[in-house]
């Protein structure tokens, strides 16, 4: 729920990925060069400034997340998001973190996101078409569904890295189903309070849980629950 800097100072995406570099958000070359390459300013609505540290509304009451939460996630996913590795993005949005972690996959990869809101999918692929992952669309490597992100997106688990935008009053059974032994899945849970949980399935498919942070997230919900405001 932090802010790091705000105004409109840094107006180009690696003056943004600097201050993260420099804030120690970012930690590693990989993240750093994925944020590089994968320009915010694509991804957050017309007219906005996309390189302060703020979340952005999106339309149909979701949001944009900060780019120091893109980080932290990138950070908490890295190892899981290696060449040829699968990945699911549940409430993926604008597409920016979908983008980046196919980024980050490749094409020997697979990176899916999954959105319930169709305009925003639509509006996700035209968005990726602009990006840097542009050809790992077009190669069939990188899709982009329109479902309930609850459900997850069985057809390429299981996932080695699942990210989860927004907060779940308690972790969906079908995405720890979908989790890969030895992968993680980083997703916010709670209503009032949220945590930003770390949860790691185990090479005997047990699941380890902890927190990273407190999070303020949208709420992880019905696409009609979601469009009429619901808490």
């Amino acid at each position: 729920m932090e802010q790091y800097w705000s105004g409109s100072a840094i107006n180009k995406n690696k003056g943004m990925v600097e201050n993260l570099q420099n804030y120690g958000i970012i930690k590693s070359r990989k993240v750093a060069e994925t944020m590089e390459n994968i320009d915010r300013g694509v991804f957050v609505p017309n007219g906005a400034q996309p390189y302060i540290d703020s979340p952005m509304a999106i339309g149909y009451n979701a949001t944009i997340s900060a780019p120091h939460m893109h980080a932290i996630c990138l950070q908490l996913l890295e190892n899981y998001l290696q060449p040829g590795m699968h990945a699911l993005d549940v409430g993926s949005g604008t597409g920016y973190l979908t983008a980046c972690f196919a980024l980050m996959v490749g094409s020997n990869g697979r990176t899916v996101g999954v959105e319930h809101i169709p305009e925003l999918v639509s509006s996700s692929i035209k968005n990726i078409e602009k990006s840097a992952a542009a050809p790992l669309l077009k190669d069939g490597s990188l899709s982009v569904h329109d479902c309930d992100g609850r459900q997850g997106w069985p057809d390429f688990a299981p996932y080695d890295a699942i990210h989860v935008g927004a907060a779940a009053p308690e972790i969906p059974q079908p995405l720890i189903d979908q989790l890969k032994p030895g992968g993680r899945m980083v997703i916010p849970v709670g209503n009032a309070l949220q945590d930003l949980k770390v949860v790691d399935k185990n090479s005997d498919g047990s699941i380890s849980i902890r927190t990273e942070t407190s999070v303020r997230y949208v709420p992880l919900t019905s696409k009609e629950a979601q469009l009429n405001g619901d808490k």
